[in-house]
């Protein structure tokens, strides 16, 4: 499955990995990347030894509990189309802080940066109203870039496979916004919190629900339809509908296990909320 042998153990916890020498390291958390990714993006495997600018680039300096994977297309060295930061709990379980699959072909929306180019933090700092809207019109959700490589469920073998071999039986993840917390209740995933917080935001997106009252159109992240699909949904969440910010929500995978765990049944990505906002 993966691109690398690697060792048969891993250590326990990140912050190990971390201490070890940097080529045996970097051995480790290559193997995080299955060989099919090189040949989709047109790259080759990572060689250390290699100088200039890798295709692939760890971070993980030694003493730190955390490690960033950068991987870049063929086109395009300046922005990973493959990103993922993880590292240790304070109890020394495995948590994914963050993980970004692009398409590195598809069109940009430059949520990321506000008018005047400063960080937005995907959206969750400040806004880029203009290019929300034309990320929305895209059918994409709120956060993301560029149209996603779809690899995540064809990928998370191998993610499980360096859990296992880090002697874990499960692994964290947070999501940063509704639809990501979706999408990985399809992935097997379940809560360890916010479940609660998810069934009450479908419930009240129901019609005679607080939520579905407040799809009133009144801004382009609101139409009345948006109760229907995931990205209408997350959309409505990020433009503030639940008089809060989504977080404070946390989710784990039994490596092997599907838990069965689904808040919004028979969900749809998206429905007519391209259509309503163009």
């Amino acid at each position: 499955m993966t691109s690398h042998a690697g060792p048969e153990r891993l250590p326990d916890t990140i912050r190990e990995i971390n201490d070890l020498p940097y080529a045996q390291k970097c051995a480790c958390y290559a193997t995080l990347i299955p060989a099919w990714v090189y040949a989709r993006l047109g790259i080759a495997p990572y060689d250390p030894g290699v100088g200039g600018h890798p295709t692939v680039r760890f971070r993980c300096p030694a003493g730190s509990s955390s490690v960033e994977i950068s991987v870049y297309s063929a086109t395009d060295t300046d922005e990973p189309a493959i990103y993922l930061h993880m590292g240790d709990t304070p109890h020394a379980q495995l948590i994914v802080m963050m993980v970004v699959a692009n398409d590195p072909a598809s069109p940009r929306f430059n949520i990321d940066v506000d008018d005047q180019g400063r960080d937005t933090q995907l959206g969750t700092r400040s806004r880029n109203i203009l290019e929300e809207l034309r990320a929305l019109c895209a059918g994409l959700g709120p956060g993301q870039v560029r149209a996603g490589l779809r690899l995540f469920r064809a990928a998370l073998p191998t993610f499980e496979d360096f859990v296992s071999r880090m002697g874990h039986a499960l692994f964290f993840i947070e999501p940063l916004f509704y639809h990501n917390a979706i999408t990985f209740e399809r992935y097997g995933f379940a809560y360890s919190r916010g479940l609660q917080k998810m069934l009450r935001i479908h419930r009240e997106f129901q019609p005679g629900g607080a939520l579905h009252a407040r799809l009133d159109g009144s801004t382009p992240f609101r139409p009345p339809d948006a109760w229907r699909s995931i990205t209408g949904r997350s959309w409505a969440i990020h433009d503030g509908i639940l008089g809060e910010r989504f977080n404070d929500v946390l989710m784990y995978k039994r490596v092997g296990i599907h838990a069965g765990i689904e808040t919004f049944p028979d969900a749809v990505w998206s429905s007519t909320l391209r259509a309503s906002s163009e």
